[in-house]
């Protein structure tokens, strides 16, 4: 694998899936997102979610009806359900 720890720069990692805890962006609530793509520091120990896989799950929370997810539920789950927006019309930077 050719990418680097984002914390210790050790090429040194691997790829699991985890448990993260996301805040809806209406600030009511937190989910567990199961199953969720992340890296893994075998020196440092850090774990992590890359910035792909962080728009992604932003992206995707910001363009659903979040009333529909339960308090846990997979990442391939979240990312499955419908949006009711096409696009994040906020993000400017894409």
């Amino acid at each position: 694998m050719s990418k680097e720890c984002e914390w210790c720069h050790s090429t040194n990692l691997k790829r699991i899936n985890s448990s993260v805890f996301w805040e809806l962006p209406d600030g009511t609530r937190a989910i567990e997102i199961t199953e969720t793509p992340t890296f893994t520091c075998n020196d440092c120990t850090m774990s992590y979610q890359s910035e792909q896989t962080v728009k992604e799950i932003e992206d995707q929370l910001f363009l659903i009806n979040c009333k529909l997810i339960e308090k846990t539920i997979t990442f391939n789950e979240l990312m499955k359900i419908p949006r009711v927006l096409k696009k994040n019309y906020f993000d400017f930077f894409s």
